[in-house]
């Protein structure tokens, strides 16, 4: 019978990742411009959105600099270049994010048995049942992360929990290109005192 086996035990403790772009479709121009051997949208004030001779449209995406200007994402054009007047405006380019989507999933794919598509910029992997594959959960998260930054040139915060919506709350916490956890037991000493 199947109970008298000895039979090890197997850490089925339910395991969820968050993968989420930095920022993402600032990332995808600013990666896919270096690749052409041109300047790194996300080292000066730069943004994604309508038009700047125009000054009309959105802001989609912004770098750091941009943000230390006060430029914020879903504002206008008009108000980000009144905060920031020399920021470089670029246009989206749907294509060019549709692909550096379905690459970063790929790489997920390659390491979870299910990678669900939240977004054009996030997934939930679920790495339950993997721990005789990859013991060190956290291991394989850097892992992930440091082979998109290194095959795909743009970074991601992974956020690791037992529940979807912790993992992504975890994903959250500090960005760029950062591994956190928030499992069940860790919500009071991470996330109370938010």
């Amino acid at each position: 019978k199947m109970s008298d086996l000895d039979l090890p035990e197997v850490n089925m403790r339910r395991l969820i990742f968050h993968v989420d772009v930095n920022s993402a479709f600032l990332s995808w121009e600013a990666s896919s411009r270096v690749s052409r051997g041109m300047d790194d949208l996300r080292l000066v004030p730069s943004a994604i959105g309508g038009e700047k001779d125009k000054r009309t449209g959105v802001i989609l995406a912004k770098s750091i600099p941009a943000k230390k200007y006060g430029v914020t994402t879903g504002e206008s054009v008009a108000s980000a270049l009144r905060k920031c007047p020399e920021l470089l405006i670029v246009p989206p380019d749907f294509v060019l994010y549709q692909k550096c989507s379905r690459d970063f999933m790929e790489i997920c794919r390659i390491y979870a048995p299910v990678v669900e598509k939240f977004s054009i910029d996030e997934c939930f992997m679920d790495m339950s049942g993997t721990s005789r594959l990859y013991p060190d959960f956290l291991s394989v998260a850097f892992e992930v992360k440091d082979r998109i930054k290194r095959e795909l040139g743009f970074t991601v915060n992974i956020g690791i929990s037992d529940k979807r919506l912790l993992a992504k709350m975890a994903s959250d916490f500090e960005k760029p290109d950062k591994v956190h956890t928030l499992f069940s037991d860790e919500t009071e000493k991470k996330l109370w005192p938010l």
